[in-house]
């Protein structure tokens, strides 16, 4: 699929589903390159800061590219410092999604510390809402999530419908293993957050992750101790 092509495409499941299917066994930046000749300023790269790689990759093909990061008011001051540095190292944009409630004002109206008592609805608040409403007026999003991250995405498309927010969603190393992570930033000295080498594989907001064990699955430390996986964005 070319990028003459796409720009005329209107998108939905099928379009999508052949997208995904033209584009199997590109690498990461053929897929990237496809994303930002697509679709160029009308799309917006996800990232939690685990790692710079996603502002790394569009930033170097697209200047000024926007990159969306929730800003849940719980991360780590590892993580905004990663968040701190990616904006200084790369040509990026980044797109501070607030939720509609400070954490203090959630406090008051729910009760302290909602996250142990309702995780589903306080991700709701602080991720799943600020993400839709960030999202509003794109074509498309790009996500880091992987198909190793999780038995729950084993299946992730590179590129696919996203029904829920109504525009495309590209997954550019869906494929990737923690090999492929490692030996890109490595290529590229890429800024890293320090959390993942004290043993937080899978980084999320500072109350709801803990350390991993060796050997132990690297979602683990999310959500510990409570019958959730997912954060909401990705399902």
């Amino acid at each position: 699929m070319t990028a003459d092509t796409t720009k005329t495409t209107v998108w939905n499941a099928q379009t999508c589903a052949d997208a995904n299917e033209s584009l199997a066994g590109a690498s990461a930046g053929q897929i990237a390159d496809w994303a930002v000749a697509t679709f160029g300023k009308q799309l917006i790269v996800a990232a939690s800061m685990q790692d710079t790689i996603l502002p790394h990759m569009f930033g170097a093909r697209q200047a000024g590219t926007d990159v969306l990061f929730l800003e849940t008011g719980y991360h780590f001051k590892e993580t905004i410092a990663t968040r701190d540095e990616a904006a200084k190292s790369f040509p990026i944009t980044i797109v501070n999604a607030l939720p509609a409630k400070t954490v203090a004002e959630q406090d008051a109206e729910f009760g302290k510390d909602l996250f142990a008592r309702d995780p589903n609805l306080c991700c709701f608040m602080r991720k799943v809402d600020p993400l839709a409403r960030s999202l509003a007026g794109y074509d498309a999003w790009v996500t880091g999530a992987r198909r190793v991250d999780a038995v729950t995405r084993s299946e992730l498309p590179l590129v696919s419908w996203d029904e829920g927010h109504g525009l495309v969603k590209i997954n550019p190393i869906a494929a990737w293993t923690d090999m492929d992570v490692e030996v890109y930033q490595m290529t590229n000295s890429l800024p890293r957050n320090p959390l993942v080498a004290q043993g937080f594989p899978s980084i999320g907001c500072e109350p709801c992750t803990k350390k991993v064990a060796p050997g132990e699955d690297p979602r683990s430390g999310r959500w510990s101790g409570q019958e959730k996986t997912e954060c909401g964005i990705h399902e």
